[in-house]
């Protein structure tokens, strides 16, 4: 796979993964008491298509990685393994919501009544976020893949989720910011990380034609 055919699929796989992060998280806010089935199973649907997506953006990534900087490629794995072992822990805990709800015989709410997925969704996945963050902007920055916002977003971003994962000692009620399961250790940050993901695969995406403008330029030197 070259260069020009990897930032193609890795955008797209992007653009994917984030279309379904952006559509997933306004379902959670439907409902003020337990939503119906058909809501929590639809929105994790979704969910489990992005990660499936976004196991296909950190493949690419590590391709592209690969094919622009060899002596990085390290970087890219990193990416590649943080993203997978992201992607495992959330479809997990999809699972477990997934399961108790089509058990249960009423109508309930999995972010409260499955205990099992607080921290999955929120420390454990922040941390994992945070060190995929880190090395996407590493990898930016040194490889020169993107520009550098890309690189400086990422940073950022990383250090925001790092600031979440201690919000497991604050209780496990979705209304309040700051606990294990709130709202903006759990849904505030994954809005945060499609928009990231969005912008960066569009640019990504954007960067094949500046690249294959590039190439044609140096085949016509004589």
């Amino acid at each position: 796979m070259n260069d020009i055919i990897a930032r193609r699929l890795t955008g797209l796989a992007g653009i994917a993964t984030a279309a379904c992060f952006i559509v997933e998280v306004p379902l959670y806010f439907l409902y003020s008491g337990p939503p119906p089935d058909a809501n929590v199973l639809t929105r994790l649907l979704i969910g489990i298509v992005a990660l499936v997506g976004l196991v296909l953006f950190v493949t690419g990534f590590r391709e592209l990685v690969k094919q622009v900087s060899p002596a990085h490629e390290w970087v890219g794995t990193v990416v590649f393994a943080t993203g997978l072992v992201y992607a495992t822990v959330t479809l997990v805990s999809s699972g477990l919501e997934a399961g108790a709800v089509i058990a249960a015989d009423h109508p309930i709410d999995p972010t409260i009544t499955v205990s099992g997925t607080y921290i999955l969704y929120g420390s454990i996945g922040r941390l994992l976020l945070a060190l995929f963050l880190t090395a996407v902007g590493y990898a930016v920055t040194r490889a020169n893949l993107l520009p550098r916002w890309t690189g400086g977003s990422a940073y950022v971003l990383a250090a925001v989720n790092l600031a979440f994962v201690p919000s497991l000692f604050f209780g496990n009620t979705p209304a309040h910011f700051y606990a294990a399961n709130g709202w903006g250790s759990t849904a505030l940050m994954g809005a945060l990380l499609s928009y990231w993901l969005l912008a960066v695969s569009i640019s990504t995406y954007r960067s094949s034609a500046a690249r294959r403008t590039s190439a044609a330029a140096a085949a016509l030197q004589p």
